[in-house]
């Protein structure tokens, strides 16, 4: 698939994207009902979200007068909101959230400016991410580093050490958070059209306002800690999310000629049943079965779909407690069609050595 298939498949409202499914399956029907946005849903979630995100700011500004040890739980709880938002901002994206293409990208566009993220640049990547999920021989774009046990064990001692850093927790959830939205947002990648690289550029410079703006405000010195804080909050929320919508031991991932988009959806996409109050800072994500079979369904619609659609029904949810586990799952096992981690590929070496060694002792013998 080209990138430019690749642009579409995200934001095409009647699912073109699933070139592998035939075009009158049920499922294309079942969802397409509740792709409808609302302007009066997407209006109260934004003016509500930017209120409170708003004023937790502006309660930050107050409690430096009192005390860090006020400003900071405030920090921590603006980092949560921020998660919210960038949904919103995900959603404008997809061109999910309002009826009208144009307040979606007036909308997406300065929501990207809050969460540091350029809106061009980033749905490019994420449109790519939707079309190429779970599959194989299309890893690499708006994805977690993913590895097969052959490959890694085939990996050069360098590489595998690479690949361990990477997939370490504190790194994959603390230091990559911050490095991904302070730093490698501010570069477009390569490949990127001139709109998604001034879309990088343009967002920076909004962000050079933003910081001279706040930081002549708070103070420069303790506007970068409160930010610091709020995008390590926000930034950690949003990986642990990411990572856990197609890192769980059960999921998808088939080389190019056996993929299939409904099941990368429904196999492959993580159903998260959140606590209520988690769900509504998550803007509704935990549903991201029902978002990869159809990207056009507003966050608003998700939960409502799948409680109405027997079709949901059968994917099994994962818990908030259930899915720490998953943050030790490392590779892709093809012979079992699972996540594993490092203890398998430990036993997978015992094996070989223990083969080899009985190997040896039979020639040995003879």
């Amino acid at each position: 698939m080209s990138i430019q298939d690749a642009r579409v498949s995200a934001i095409t409202p009647d699912l073109e994207v699933a070139k592998n499914a035939p075009a009158a399956e049920p499922w294309q029907v079942i969802v397409k009902r509740w792709q409808v946005p609302s302007v009066v849903r997407a209006c109260w979630q934004l003016v509500a979200t930017l209120a409170v995100y708003i004023a937790l700011w502006w309660g930050m500004y107050l409690s430096l007068e009192v005390s860090w040890w006020l400003t900071l739980p405030l920090a921590a709880l603006a980092g949560a909101i921020l998660v919210r938002l960038f949904i919103l901002f995900h959603d404008c994206g997809h061109g999910s959230f309002f009826p009208s293409r144009v307040a979606n990208d007036m909308v997406g566009r300065v929501l990207g400016v809050l969460t540091f993220t350029p809106y061009l640049h980033w749905r490019m990547e994420h449109a790519i991410h939707h079309a190429t999920t779970c599959d194989l021989e299309r890893r690499g774009v708006g994805d977690v580093w993913t590895m097969t046990v052959q490959e890694y064990l085939a990996a050069s001692r360098g590489k595998r050490f690479l690949y361990r850093l990477a997939r370490n927790p504190i790194v994959l959830f603390g230091v990559a958070p911050v490095v991904l939205f302070l730093f490698l947002e501010r570069w477009p990648r390569s490949g990127a059209r001139a709109r998604e690289r001034w879309s990088v550029w343009f967002t920076n410079m909004a962000l050079v306002g933003l910081v001279l703006g706040l930081g002549s405000l708070f103070g420069f010195l303790p506007y970068l800690v409160i930010q610091l804080v709020v995008m390590g909050i926000g930034g950690t929320i949003g990986v642990w999310l990411f990572y856990l919508q197609h890192q769980f031991e059960d999921t998808y991932w088939e080389r190019t000629e056996k993929w299939d988009y409904v099941t990368a959806a429904l196999q492959g996409s993580s159903f998260y049943k959140l606590p209520k109050v988690l769900q509504w800072v998550t803007g509704n994500i935990g549903f991201h079965h029902i978002h990869h079979l159809n990207a056009r369904i507003p966050n608003y619609n998700l939960e409502r779909c799948h409680k109405a659609e027997p079709l949901f029904q059968t994917v099994r949810p994962i818990t908030l407690f259930a899915s720490l586990k998953a943050a030790s799952l490392r590779l892709w096992d093809e012979s079992s069609q699972k996540l594993v981690g490092w203890r398998h590929v430990r036993q997978l070496r015992r094996a070989a050595a223990a083969s080899v060694s009985v190997g040896a002792g039979r020639k040995a013998r003879g």
